[in-house]
């Protein structure tokens, strides 16, 4: 069972802070302590870095990618720019498996277009292509405020449209 997969001690993690982590955040505990608080252990996790992208932990024996929540422009610029696209697409095709909260949820989907009406673009983004690992829409921190949202792209005919609350997250198994 996949749950039981991540929260093996043996697992090994590449997690990807979103757009506001500082390097020196990224070099400290604080994103170690954060993972160690889901339940992951902290000698398995490595942060990906994203102000020296050739010193991230190039360990093939990586089980899960996990990519933060925050402002999705901001956070898929920052994975872009890095290579770390490219890097994640290598180790999905390898059979890792994709974790993504709110901003990571949406950089997996084909598009995060829709994202602007919740999101403020002021990253210069004008490719809202994803990582295209889930092909549809997600609607992240769904509530009735979201509701209309969700039934425009329904009647346009989207298809694969799906709500996510806040304490949802997308996994993707190749």
């Amino acid at each position: 069972m996949v749950i039981y997969r991540f929260q093996s001690a043996n697992a090994k993690y590449l997690y990807f802070p979103n757009e506001k982590a500082t390097e020196q955040e990224i070099k400290g505990k604080k994103f170690y302590d954060r993972l160690a608080a889901f339940g992951f252990s902290i000698e398995n996790i490595c942060v990906f870095n994203y102000f020296s992208p050739s010193d991230y932990c190039r360990n093939t024996d990586i089980d899960v990618i996990y990519v933060s929540g925050g402002n999705t422009f901001g956070t898929l610029k920052r994975i872009r720019e890095s290579g770390a696209d490219k890097i994640i697409l290598d180790y999905i095709s390898k059979g890792v498996t994709y974790i993504g909260g709110s901003a990571g949820a949406h950089i997996a989907s084909r598009s995060i277009e829709h994202v602007s009406k919740y999101d403020v673009e002021k990253f210069g983004i004008i490719d809202f292509s994803g990582l295209k690992l889930f092909d549809g829409v997600l609607i992240c921190h769904y509530s009735d405020e979201r509701k209309e949202d969700y039934e425009d792209l329904v009647r346009q005919g989207v298809k694969n449209v799906i709500k996510l609350s806040d304490t949802d997250c997308i996994v993707i198994e190749v």
